[in-house]
């Protein structure tokens, strides 16, 4: 397994919010995390990332990291996009994903700048602009290239389609695909349950912190009973 998390807590104060994870990721799957608001997934990707406190066990291709901060973390290979993109939009849009590359110490830096601009043609059209003018999509293209600038080996991707329009969702998941075939693995919390389902492997479903249940996606999906109560109008 590439990833690997054991029964991760993680609190804030008095407020538990993940109890007792433990999920997995292989070399090259996508995975769904899915649940209803505050369920808990954006605490949990947080604490995978090293971006929150948080006890348990957390393997990357086989080496703990629960101890690790997060920007080893990122070295490693494992780059969190989080929730609402977080672009620093005073900095021009080259700046924002230079950022994504401030762990690396080789000197593929420009050629990799240049493979996520081609990416990324409405990026290129604006590098050297304040990531201020940029549209919702593009910015979230912009917290994804970013991310590639790392080199991930894992790519969490915290509710990229939030906010955008329905076509701009197909495009961001049409995206998701074409990164995973490259050999990125994905773990992917995610608001539209049906395009998740669509796309992931396998999925997990969190109701108060907790692993309610997992299976694969097609399971997932068939299951009404668990649509109705966690996922939403995840599929016919």
């Amino acid at each position: 397994m590439l990833l690997e998390v054991e029964a991760l807590d993680l609190r804030y104060g008095a407020t538990h919010a993940v109890r007792g994870v433990s999920l997995s990721v292989a070399e090259g799957e996508i995975v769904a995390v899915l649940g209803a608001n505050g369920a808990g997934k954006s605490s949990l990707m947080r604490a995978i990332a090293g971006a929150a406190a948080a006890s348990g066990r957390i393997r990357l291709a086989g080496s703990d990291i629960s101890r690790m901060p997060a920007a080893r973390r990122v070295r490693a290979g494992l780059v969190l996009v989080p929730e609402g993109r977080q672009i620093f939009v005073s900095m021009t849009v080259e700046e924002n994903l230079l950022v994504g590359a401030h762990t690396r110490r080789d000197r593929a830096v420009a050629r990799d700048l240049a493979a996520v601009l081609e990416r990324f043609p409405n990026l290129a059209a604006r590098r050297g602009q304040p990531a201020a003018v940029l549209s919702g999509g593009e910015q979230q293209m912009l917290a994804i290239g970013r991310a590639l600038m790392a080199r991930p080996r894992l790519m969490m991707l915290d509710e990229p389609s939030l906010g955008l329009s329905p076509i701009l969702v197909a495009q961001l998941f049409d995206l998701i695909a074409a990164l995973n075939r490259q050999g990125i693995a994905i773990l992917l919390v995610e608001q539209n349950t049906q395009m998740a389902l669509e796309t992931a492997a396998r999925g997990y479903v969190m109701e108060l912190g907790r692993i309610r249940t997992s299976g694969s996606a097609a399971e997932l999906a068939r299951d009404p009973a668990l649509a109705d109560a966690y996922l939403g109008a995840a599929a016919p």
